[in-house]
């Protein structure tokens, strides 16, 4: 009966309810994954000490290359799945499973070992002060070196999950996480007097909790999966065809954590109150980037599925009508944070500089939201469809060769308002050429010689 109603999902089931049926649960977890990442800022920024917000900014970017790892093996090890899913191949799923949970778990480490031994001069490299080193280092060790692992972990089994359209089940996971994220970050930040230490704690902790959860999701009596979390099952025969298309996503979180390494290291030359202004606008604003998000992880099963068994036309209305949603729920954003923007600001730090130079920042940062929602769906289109390099030249496009050498050039001839520009600049320019990619790649899969292979 559960593979009767999930073939009605991907083949038959009208596409907005289909859509909806499986990107509502991960919208929902990634606002609820989103809360608990704004809870750390919020929580600090009531310590009213501009110099704490600023080491929790400091870090972030490279506390985000673990998202970049799980989309490597966790989107690259889900959007094979739909595929083989797609094309009836159950006997490979336990496998490609193995080695997206395993193998990243296994990165994971040998990246938390290398960020331990390498703090030092890495803290330098990303703009730490004097004045916020310690709180950096902290924040650091806990939410990296030590919450590396199941940070990764619980993103990649969240991924193989809605492979299969467990999404519900997903969501539950990751919302379990940040509801318990959210409970611990005051206990320990104002109850233990643990300051950002006991932020980065209680995200570390938090990420372990949703691995647990997760882990009992697939052990759990009953439960119909193909996929299998067992090491003997573990191969490197699927590294390649993982890679090529989580390879895009992790380009496109690192080269996008790359970006925000060089805005704050450019920010912490114009002192600590401009880090930790942009610090809380990049997390304010990752709020409806977040729900683009979901509805990317929504829709990929989807496309992929729809891909692999060759129904192309249902594959493309389920793309353009994610498109449209992901640019209404985000123009809905801008107008809230072009109007509340002092309001929302002054509620995550009450100091006064802060808030001031964090809602100008908004308010031009938002801007670009909408135009980032369509690019990043495009992309993740390409990617479902197991078009890896299209996407990856997207990505890159868009975040090596565009918008670093941007924020340089906008620092050094506007100075800091130029550099919050940079990001509506690039996504005007790389709208067209997503659009031109997703129509290239669309017109060969209805030639004559697809269509009859």
């Amino acid at each position: 009966m559960e593979e009767k109603s999930e073939k009605y999902l991907f083949e038959a089931m009208p596409v907005a309810k289909a859509v909806a049926t499986l990107a509502i649960p991960t919208i929902i977890s990634q606002v609820v994954t989103m809360i608990y990442n704004l809870a750390d800022t919020f929580f600090i920024g009531q310590l009213g000490d501009p110099t704490m917000v600023a080491a929790v900014s400091l870090v972030s970017p490279w506390f985000n290359l673990l998202t970049a790892l799980g989309n490597l093996f966790g989107l690259g090890g889900s959007s094979l799945i739909s595929r083989m899913l797609g094309a009836k191949n159950h006997r490979d799923i336990k496998h490609a499973a193995a080695f997206s949970v395993w193998g990243g778990a296994a990165a994971t480490l040998i990246f938390s070992l290398i960020t331990f031994l390498a703090r030092t001069p890495l803290l330098n490299f990303l703009g730490a002060s004097p004045d916020t080193y310690g709180y950096a280092e902290s924040y650091l060790i806990w939410v990296v070196v030590f919450g590396g692992v199941p940070t990764m972990v619980s993103l990649t089994l969240g991924h193989l999950l809605r492979s299969e359209g467990h999404a519900r089940q997903a969501s539950m996971g990751m919302m379990f996480g940040g509801i318990l994220n959210v409970a611990l970050d005051p206990v320990l930040i104002f109850g233990f007097h643990m300051a950002v230490a006991g932020a980065a704690i209680a995200t570390a902790l938090s990420n372990a909790a949703s691995v647990v959860f997760f882990v009992i999701q697939y052990i759990r009596p009953g439960d119909k999966t193909a996929v299998s979390l067992l090491p003997k099952y573990f191969t490197f025969r699927f590294a390649r065809p993982i890679f090529s298309v989580g390879l895009a996503s992790a380009l496109a979180t690192t080269l996008g954590n790359a970006s925000n390494m060089v805005m704050v290291r450019l920010a912490s030359g114009y002192g600590d109150i401009p880090v930790a202004a942009y610090g809380i606008v990049k997390r304010i604003d990752q709020l409806p980037l977040n729900i683009s998000m979901g509805l990317c992880q929504g829709f990929m099963p989807l496309v992929g599925y729809n891909y692999a068994s060759g129904s192309y036309e249902r594959m493309r209305r389920v793309s353009v009508f994610s498109w449209k949603a992901a640019l209404v729920m985000s123009a809905c954003f801008v107008a809230c944070f072009a109007v509340f923007a002092p309001q929302i600001l002054h509620l995550f730090i009450p100091e006064a500089q802060t808030s001031a130079l964090g809602a100008r920042f908004l308010r031009i940062a938002c801007l670009a939201v909408p135009l980032t929602s369509v690019n990043f769906l495009i992309s993740y289109t390409l990617q479902a469809m197991g078009k890896g390099v299209q996407s990856a030249v997207l990505t890159f496009s868009r975040q090596g060769l565009l918008n670093i050498p941007l924020l340089l050039l906008m620092n050094v001839f506007i100075g800091l308002y130029g550099m919050i520009w940079t990001q509506l600049v690039v996504e005007v320019i790389m709208l067209p050429v997503s659009l031109g990619m997703y129509a290239h790649t669309w017109k060969r899969l209805n030639t004559p010689e697809k269509k009859a292979s």
